[in-house]
């Protein structure tokens, strides 16, 4: 019995909330010596899998907007074509912060190849006009 008391306490567990489907379930990832032993709680395979993605290398999808110039707007909402390393996040906003396009955009044209090396592009998610003066 002792053994067994030994042995749950050298497990880990980490809770996350799924973000997979709207299901939204409550996720356990029970962990011994760095390895995954057990998911609990997803009612899905996306479940599962957010889970582990989650506990292993969160990544996210990034969505902000950009400066035009000459633009209908004076800004141009954009969006990674991939989820990058949940780390990056905040270093690709800046990035994007200090960039500036020239209008005409057209949606889903590449305003950022290649961002922070992660081999994920930024594109445009709408036309932008050129302004007429």
């Amino acid at each position: 019995m002792n053994a067994t008391v030994a042995e749950h306490q050298d497990r880990e567990i980490s809770r996350y909330l799924c973000i997979g489907c709207p299901m939204g379930c409550r996720l356990e990832v029970e962990e011994a010596d760095g390895d995954i032993v057990e998911v609990r709680g997803f009612s899905c395979r996306r479940g599962e899998a957010y889970a582990k993605q989650e506990h292993i290398a969160p990544q996210r999808m990034v969505t902000t907007t950009v400066r035009v110039e000459n633009g209908l707007w004076a800004r141009l909402p954009v969006k990674t074509t991939d989820a990058i390393p949940k780390e990056l996040m905040w270093d690709l906003c800046e990035k994007l912060h200090e960039l500036t396009l020239k209008a005409p955009v057209k949606m889903g044209e590449v305003v950022l190849q290649d961002a922070l090396g992660t081999g994920v592009d930024v594109v445009s998610s709408r036309d932008m006009p050129y302004r007429e003066s």
